[in-house]
């Protein structure tokens, strides 16, 4: 990469980086819909009666061009934000309220490869989807979310504004140094997994990535590690959570709703510098409303809360473990080697 990328100077304040990217991300979410009865003619897979479910928005009989601009797209993108990463963590970069030369081409950068899928899609229409299994983008972002709480148990603790020591810290302090190159894969393959079309879920999806990849860009400024903005992206899975399991239809959005919310609660207000007693309050709130809500609905569905709000409490300790493991392994190894 040029060495121009490695200055430090810059007169455009990260802060009106972000509120640009924000624009742009919520115009090419407007083309989405604009463009979406465009791709009307591509005949797409059917689930066969009792056959296993299959991802909705992929063709019936791909070819060889539909795969190969996917993941060619995916792996171009990809390569490219990780050399960004390497470049900016091994030029020595600190944190400043403007924008490096290397946070301008890593947006630039991001707005060119979110152009190149939407024209893929529109005449390749395949995202990654055809070859591998949904879940893997789900849990690619849900393991990004619990990443971000074990780098922030440091500032705001997992639970009550307790921070966790041990393991779990040491797991933290890692995830901080090298998370930069996971989340690019995270939002990067999880972008290029969907064809760019335009549903409620997929709407908000798509503005979610973009603002995760916008994210991405602006590493080594303000603007990356202001709380609210972090906040906010924290936030949204909730509403997207919501969203996605009322077009489901199988009367579980309560469940994503309470659950994240109760993450809210519990975890992520402790972080955002007011009074513990306000922390604690609006978590009272919380329960008051679960309790009433529930009361109204019907006891029968209130365990299913937990399997969100509890099951978050269950995998992080494993995943701060597969962390330091992993670290140590891998250390170990590059030592080795010298």
């Amino acid at each position: 990469m040029p060495a121009a990328l490695n200055r430090t100077g810059g007169s455009f304040g990260a802060g009106r980086g972000l509120a640009a990217a924000i624009g742009a991300s919520l115009l090419f979410s407007a083309a989405i819909w604009l463009a979406n009865g465009n791709l009307a003619g591509w005949e797409l897979a059917v689930r066969e009666p009792g056959g296993p479910r299959i991802y909705p928005w992929q063709l019936a009989e791909p070819g060889f061009w539909s795969r190969a601009t996917a993941w060619g797209g995916y792996l171009l993108h990809q390569l490219t934000i990780w050399a960004v990463i390497w470049k900016a963590q091994s030029s020595g970069l600190g944190y400043t309220s403007t924008l490096k030369p290397i946070n301008v081409f890593a947006l630039l950068a991001t707005a060119g490869f979110v152009l190149l899928h939407f024209v893929q899609t529109h005449l390749f229409y395949d995202g990654l989807a055809q070859d591998v299994p949904e879940w893997t983008a789900m849990w690619s972002v849900i393991l990004l979310l619990l990443v971000v709480m074990l780098m922030e148990n440091r500032r705001r603790g997992l639970a009550f504004g307790v921070p966790v020591g041990g393991f779990v810290e040491g797991a933290g302090a890692i995830a901080r140094r090298y998370h930069g190159y996971y989340f690019a894969w995270a939002t990067i393959y999880t972008f290029w997994y969907h064809p760019m079309v335009f549903t409620s879920g997929h709407a908000l999806g798509f503005l979610y990535m973009f603002l995760l990849l916008t994210q991405g860009a602006l590493m080594f400024t303000r603007a990356h590690v202001n709380r609210w903005w972090t906040l906010t992206l924290e936030a949204l899975v909730m509403v997207h959570g919501v969203m996605v399991a009322f077009m489901n239809v199988d009367g579980m959005w309560h469940m994503f709703g309470f659950g994240l919310a109760g993450i809210f609660f519990v975890t992520q207000s402790f972080g955002l510098g007011w009074k513990r007693s306000t922390s604690f309050a609006l978590l009272g709130l919380y329960v008051l409303v679960l309790v009433v809500f529930y009361s109204q609905w019907g006891w029968q569905d209130f365990p299913a809360v937990f399997r969100i709000l509890g099951g978050y409490f269950v995998v992080l300790p494993v995943l701060a473990l597969l962390i330091v493991v992993l670290a140590r392994v891998l250390g170990s190894r590059t030592r080795a080697g010298r």
